[in-house]
């Protein structure tokens, strides 16, 4: 029995989508957990770009089984655009795409309470894609929630009815008065739409999977640093992105994981609103924004970019515990005379190595360690024999901080521009 797991180590955006594929090959099931379609798990291959957001990243390979957990939020209109996109692409979706019957439903009021709630909020807006994921949660942890296995009940119309009004009565009270018959339409379409799948007590199938010798690669998204728990709250997301949640996003016992692959930056970039100790606001952060092409793969919103953060990164591993590390974008840095990474803080005068509390203070001062850059175009190296010495320190110099091994380095975007350093 084997389930591995991956997942984003910082702000999210860290390149999951890629290594899911590339690793793909090695596994029976890929499996995602949480969130919902505010993920943008980008690919490139074969000269094109796919962006996955409800979809595991899995799909592309040798006819894998991908499930959707009960973990993550699913909203049918999105899902059946991005599915039918991909069925146009050759992709036999039907055949190798699996449900869980326990997701939770985005319902057309979702998506408005959202964009009610953070309008409400003004200048302390989160920075939510919009997408109605939040609200969604909040009716799951409420008890109110709406869920896919619903839709195959007598008494569905009536389920969805009591949440819709409810819905409609909290926004009358915010002052909206939305008229959502049209969207209403294209979200039951889209639930038949959705029925064509296999939707599956998810946590029975991956158990008796696993019982029968099958492996399963448990794909996260957003990052450690948005988790609910764990990351920098009130500026997070609405579910558990550690590793923990795979295990409540699946179905599965904490003693069936095995490896957890963290997957990071050779930077720090964020998304929206909330603190981000390392963030460059001079000429450098726009350089690493421009030649990163740093900007959100669903949303297109631009990103902030800043210096790795390895006091963030250890209280990542820490939390996932987290047994091969996976960088990505290094080829970002191929040009910069000199390379930084943030050691500690200083924090009112004090130095610690540890993730405090709360990082929202402008009384957190990164301390730096200053490291020579390669200056060397990495993005056709094949293998680690080619990295110049400096990469080669940068690496050592990381796994010394971080304590765990970089298994895996990115040098450019496409799938063959990955180099396995250890197996």
């Amino acid at each position: 029995m084997k389930i591995d797991v991956l997942l984003g180590l910082q702000w999210g955006d860290e390149g999951k989508g890629k290594v899911v594929d590339v690793l793909t090959p090695h596994y029976d099931i890929i499996a995602r957990f949480q969130g919902g379609p505010n993920a943008g798990h980008t690919l490139e291959f074969e000269g094109k770009k796919y962006v996955l957001r409800s979809i595991p990243s899995g799909i592309f390979q040798h006819g894998q089984t991908n499930l959707i957990g009960n973990g993550v939020v699913l909203d049918p209109i999105l899902f059946r655009q991005e599915a039918e996109a991909l069925e146009k692409s050759g992709i036999d979706l039907k055949k190798i795409l699996k449900i869980s019957k326990k997701v939770h439903l985005i319902l057309p009021t979702h998506r408005l309470l959202d964009a009610a709630n953070e309008k409400s909020k003004g200048s302390a807006k989160i920075g939510t894609t919009g997408k109605g994921i939040g609200p969604t949660y909040t009716d799951k942890i409420s008890r109110n929630g709406v869920r896919l296995g619903d839709t195959l009940s007598k008494d569905f119309a009536e389920r969805y009815a009591n949440a819709r009004d409810r819905h409609l009565h909290m926004l009358e009270s915010m002052g909206e008065t939305p008229d959502i018959s049209a969207l209403e339409k294209e979200w039951f379409d889209a639930i038949e739409y959705i029925k064509d799948y296999d939707i599956v007590d998810s946590e029975h199938y991956i158990n008796h999977q696993l019982n029968e010798g099958k492996t399963v690669l448990c794909e996260g998204a957003q990052g450690t640093m948005l988790d609910i728990d764990f990351g920098s709250y009130p500026f997070v997301t609405s579910s558990n992105t550690v590793t923990a949640g795979a295990c409540t996003g699946l179905g599965v016992a904490p003693n069936k994981i095995n490896d957890v692959y963290g997957i990071f930056k050779a930077y720090c970039t964020r998304v929206g609103s909330g603190p981000f100790p390392t963030e460059l606001f001079d000429e450098t952060g726009k350089t690493i924004r421009d030649i990163g092409h740093e900007y959100g793969a669903v949303t297109g919103r631009e990103r902030r970019c800043g210096w790795i953060d390895l006091v963030a990164l250890r209280y990542a591993i820490m939390v996932n515990g987290v047994t091969r590390l996976i960088m990505m974008k290094s080829d970002v840095l191929d040009n910069f005379p000199e390379i930084k990474a943030c050691t500690a803080y200083s924090i009112n005068g004090e130095i610690t190595r540890d993730f405090p509390y709360s990082v929202d203070s402008d009384e957190i001062v990164p301390v730096y360690t200053t490291l020579p850059g390669w200056r060397t175009d990495m993005t056709a190296m094949k293998s680690a024999e080619q990295f110049p010495k400096e990469f080669v320190d940068y690496i050592h110099f990381l796994e010394n901080e971080l304590g765990v091994p970089i298994t895996i380095v990115s040098v450019g975007p496409d799938r063959e521009q990955t180099i396995i350093l250890k197996k």
